[in-house]
């Protein structure tokens, strides 16, 4: 019953997420106003039927901002995180395959990178760089790469001892065929339960370095990724927290939640799923 239950937070987690991306997807057709469409007289009007989340400072209203507002982070999380991925995936096979001074180094400067909170690291990476999507997509990969090195190298460590792939050397199979043959296959089912982890990590990153301004300059055209941003919103709307204006901030700091929630929730169920240990204990 319990595994039943894991599987139904699985289910809840691609629901939210799917509702979120496809409203972000679909944004030019469900959102009522354009993100930056400046409704005259609507200055700071509180939550209504005709405004379900408001209007902002510069009278916007907010649902539409709030709709075309998941773009960039979702962009950025999806893009980082395939890169960390396939990066950080080769890298652990390499160093936990072959050992040696090799692993030892890579091992040490993801040691170094690791060590460092992510956002405080990426902060870092992005203020050297200068804003942008591109820095801000090369400041999260970066920071996630330790992640799967860390878990493939472990696992790689674990299979290169085992009878079959001793056997595989005692028959003359080549490096990189009991690298793909043999390896490869038996670490993949590890990596899935963190892609969702990973992505919902690159998502409060984004948020946070767009908070700070160091993502998107905002804009006023329409069709541009920067003129709606969750993080940027929140940074905007927080100046005029304290006259009451709570919805500024609120529902953009909703939709970062939600989504992170959502994707933490399938990181969840693929780990109950993949990992026969814990579907045993339910």
């Amino acid at each position: 019953m319990r595994y039943i239950w894991r599987n139904r937070l699985l289910l809840a987690g691609v629901i939210l997420v799917g509702l979120i991306v496809g409203m972000t997807v679909f944004a030019p057709w469900i959102a009522p106003h354009s993100p930056t469409e400046a409704l005259e007289g609507k200055l700071l009007l509180p939550p209504s039927w005709e405004h379900p989340m408001g209007t902002d400072n510069i009278e916007q209203d907010v649902l539409s901002r709030v709709i075309y507002g998941g773009r960039v982070p979702l962009l950025v999380a999806f893009v980082s995180a395939l890169l960390s991925l396939s990066v950080g995936v080769m890298l652990g096979w390499v160093s936990g395959y072959f050992g040696g001074y090799l692993d030892r180094v890579l091992s040490l400067c993801m040691d170094a990178i690791y060590s460092f909170p992510s956002l405080i690291l990426a902060i870092a990476i992005v203020a050297m760089l200068g804003p942008g999507i591109l820095n801000m997509i090369f400041a999260i990969f970066l920071v996630y790469i330790p992640t799967y090195y860390r878990v493939v190298r472990g696992q790689v460590l674990q299979i290169r001892e085992e009878e079959f792939v001793a056997a595989a050397h005692s028959l003359g199979a080549s490096h990189l065929r009991i690298l793909i043959r043999h390896i490869a296959p038996n670490t993949i089912t590890s990596v899935l339960a963190i892609i969702p982890f990973n992505i919902a990590d690159a998502i409060l990153t984004e948020a946070g370095l767009s908070y700070l301004g160091l993502g998107l300059s905002p804009t006023l055209d329409p069709n541009d990724l920067a003129a709606a941003d969750w993080g940027i919103d929140i940074n905007k709307g927080q100046k005029f927290l304290q006259g009451g204006h709570w919805w500024l901030i609120t529902f953009p700091g909703l939709m970062i939640m939600l989504v992170s929630l959502g994707f933490g929730l399938i990181g969840e169920g693929l780990n109950d799923l993949l990992n026969p240990r814990r579907r045993q204990r339910m």
